[in-house]
């Protein structure tokens, strides 16, 4: 993982409210909002149902998931169209991955539900017809955002280049704020060999804070 792909908490606010600015663009805003806050993989997004939404009215709330709908050709996917539902990567069909959603993604996600409901079968994002969306439709929004919202500089750059970065974001923050990575892997749908092996860069940096616990810790332990 490029680490110049990782935008910051100002830069995705921007990047959202941009989002919001567009014609076909606010009822994605939490689309995007859970990659970034969450750390679903796009499949899993395009595929959250209100059912796995466990929302307060304010506050940390959490998200169940069950299912995923990844991007694949007609001819590739069993039922005949772009996306085929399955089971989380890597996990069994009835396995759950429970993560939590932070207050500002818990606004978020309550306020879409407020303004755009969901579709027939609980979806909470619909395509630009109605159906499943589709990637071309939310990466050309998401094209123009980053256009509208980041400088010249930033918009030629990696930096969020992709709707999957977020969820690179989303990793990245929880890492560098200290959560451990075995409870990041678990939250991500990662194996923590895998996790280590693409964030090695940003567990790195950390080196220094978990130096200063170590130190803190041994104190504590001398009185």
């Amino acid at each position: 993982m490029n680490p110049r792909v990782v935008l910051n908490h100002g830069q995705a606010r921007t990047l959202f409210a941009a989002v919001r600015q567009l014609r076909s663009g606010p009822p994605l805003v939490a689309f995007f909002a859970v990659m970034y806050y969450a750390a679903l993989r796009p499949g899993e997004a395009v595929d959250l149902r209100k059912e796995a939404l466990a929302l307060p009215e304010s506050g940390w709330g959490e998200l169940y998931l069950s299912t995923s709908a990844p991007a694949a050709g007609r001819s590739w996917s069993e039922p005949g169209t772009r996306r085929e539902p399955r089971q989380l990567k890597p996990r069994s069909v009835d396995e759950v991955r429970v993560v939590p959603s932070p207050p500002e993604l818990t606004a978020i996600l309550r306020e879409h539900l407020a303004d755009h409901g969901t579709t027939s079968d609980g979806r909470l994002y619909r395509g630009a017809r109605g159906g499943a969306l589709s990637e071309s439709h939310y990466g050309r929004l998401w094209a123009t955002a980053r256009l509208t919202a980041l400088s010249p500089e930033e918009a030629t750059s990696p930096l969020a280049h992709r709707p999957y970065d977020l969820r690179h974001a989303a990793v990245s923050t929880w890492l560098n704020g200290g959560v451990p990575a075995t409870q990041v892997a678990q939250w991500a749908g990662h194996s923590v060999n895998v996790l280590l092996r693409v964030y090695a860069k940003c567990i790195a940096g950390q080196d220094d804070a978990l130096r200063r616990r170590v130190e803190q810790a041994l104190r504590d332990g001398r009185s």
